[in-house]
């Protein structure tokens, strides 16, 4: 009875480990990321500039639930879903790309 489990605990090892290195390398660093992608979008106001997914630069003009209202130029405006917000645009990043190179 006791070699019966040894075989079976030698036979689970890989798949453990297997299991472990899945966690560590994909699962966990997938699970940071969607945290702190959560935590950008909650922490969005009025006059943030956005990335859509669809690569649109949107500046936020009211939050709602499930919603923002965002500017597209000066004259249109449209609802994008917070599904679908990539990324934050930060200032001091836009000014530095817009600035001519010496």
């Amino acid at each position: 009875m006791g070699s019966n489990f040894g075989e079976i605990f030698q036979a689970l090892i890989p798949f453990i480990v297997l299991f472990a290195v899945f966690y560590f390398l994909l699962i966990r660093p997938q699970r940071t990321q969607a945290k702190r992608h959560r935590e950008m979008i909650e922490s969005l106001k009025k006059g943030d500039k956005i990335v859509s997914t669809g690569g649109f630069v949107c500046e936020v003009i009211k939050v709602e639930d499930t919603f923002f209202s965002v500017r597209l130029s000066d004259d249109s405006t449209a609802r994008l879903s917070k599904d679908f917000v990539s990324f934050k645009v930060d200032d001091s990043a836009e000014s530095s790309s817009t600035q001519p190179k010496k």
